[in-house]
């Protein structure tokens, strides 16, 4: 059920003619209340979308009565008439909510640099409200804005008291750090105010989300939204809360990752005995990057000089000669040197665990990748046309 799988929520996807393929691209949902509480946390990129820079400010009013998002264009880049096409579409959805404009968040994806073809997405959100439904309406939501991934993600929890968390989200490209070039929409009928749902949202996303760094590229329009309804009547724990948001949050990172584009082998990177836990990110995300390491788990080598060398780019705090690898669970470096037979190592599954013991501290962290691929590079060179 997605987004509707709490109560409170209903949804819609259609197909308004944004996608040369002719399938679904526009995305409505809408929160029927009686809470319109909301959180949003967004791209870091310096470069927002039109979107971002719309519903940033919405956001920061706490309250959320409708998302809107299309796939078939990002609407980035695209100067001062793109921020209207915004506007547009926000006031289209307020107008068939009866609604203001300023608690309608917009979300796009797609190609960036060109505008928006208004004149198939409005009478798209003309549609979207006329098919507004709970039951079949989250799954087409979140069929719609699907782009480059080859299967809709979605993950639904129940937590204590009976409240439920749904969620949706696109990505399958441009994976990299704020938030994973993505667009999430995490809804639930938990009654809990604007201030606790964003610091749950930053506090799973950071944790998951976040961590995800496929390509090392960051997206113009990453947007994740939370949306409380309060039709539960209930009021969980926010730490409770929390910990079953991270659960969704880290269901829907596992399914961006094994969609990514053109890869072969979903990587887990995990890094213990760190000073800090940024100092355990910061060594996770340098490792994800290297391109070397990345070519060499593609071909199933396990090159674990490679890891060495992408920790010692970094600022975080070690001694080389006590640093240990471990590939698949066999340590093939001890104390900066040569360890385990590397030919122990079983590199043909799709899951590989890379794991670094840094001998610094108490902290971990894990990141997530993907191998480097001809697929992904053939993908990402004909993406524009």
């Amino acid at each position: 059920m997605s987004v509707t799988a709490p109560r409170g929520f209903r949804a819609a996807g259609v197909v308004a003619g944004l996608k040369p393929s002719g399938t679904r691209d526009v995305a409505l949902v809408v929160n029927d209340g009686p809470s319109r509480a909301a959180a949003g946390v967004f791209t870091r990129n310096r470069v927002k979308a039109a979107p971002v820079l719309w519903s940033e400010q919405v956001l920061k009013g706490g309250r959320v009565r409708a998302v809107v998002l299309n796939a078939g264009g990002a609407n980035a880049c695209t100067g001062a008439r793109g921020f209207q096409d915004t506007h547009a579409t926000a006031e289209k959805a307020a107008e068939l909510l009866e609604d203001s404009a300023g608690e309608i968040a917009v979300c796009s994806t797609g190609l960036i640099g060109e505008r928006l073809p208004m004149d198939l997405l409005l009478p798209g959100v003309d549609k979207a409200a006329a098919e507004l439904s709970r039951g079949d309406g989250g799954l087409a939501a979140a069929d719609a804005i699907r782009t480059t991934d080859t299967v809709a993600k979605i993950s639904f929890r129940q937590g204590a008291g009976g409240y439920m968390i749904g969620a949706m989200a696109k990505g399958a490209g441009m994976l990299a750090p704020s938030l994973a070039t993505m667009l999430c929409v995490v809804t639930t009928d938990a009654d809990l105010p604007a201030e606790a749902l964003d610091r749950a949202l930053r506090a799973a996303t950071g944790a998951t989300l976040d961590r995800l760094d496929s390509d090392g590229c960051m997206s113009t329009n990453d947007t994740v939204l939370l949306l409380a309804s309060g039709a539960a009547e209930t009021v969980p724990d926010e730490e409770e809360f929390t910990a079953l948001l991270t659960e969704v949050c880290a269901d829907l990172t596992r399914q961006l990752l094994v969609d990514a584009e053109g890869a072969s082998k979903a990587i887990a990177i995990e890094v213990v005995g760190a000073a800090s836990v940024d100092d355990a990110v910061t060594v996770g995300r340098s490792i994800a990057r290297n391109n070397l390491l990345k070519c060499a788990i593609h071909g199933e080598d396990p090159n674990w000089g490679r890891v060495l060398s992408a920790v010692g780019t970094t600022d975080a705090v070690f001694e080389p000669d006590h640093l240990n690898v471990a590939i698949n669970g066999v340590w093939v470096c001890r104390n900066g040197a040569s360890g385990d037979d590397r030919d122990k190592v079983d590199l043909r599954p799709r899951d590989v665990t890379i794991t670094v013991d840094l001998s610094a501290g108490p902290h971990s962290a894990t990141v997530w990748t993907t191998d480097l691929t001809a697929d992904y590079v053939h993908e990402n060179s004909a993406y524009s046309t």
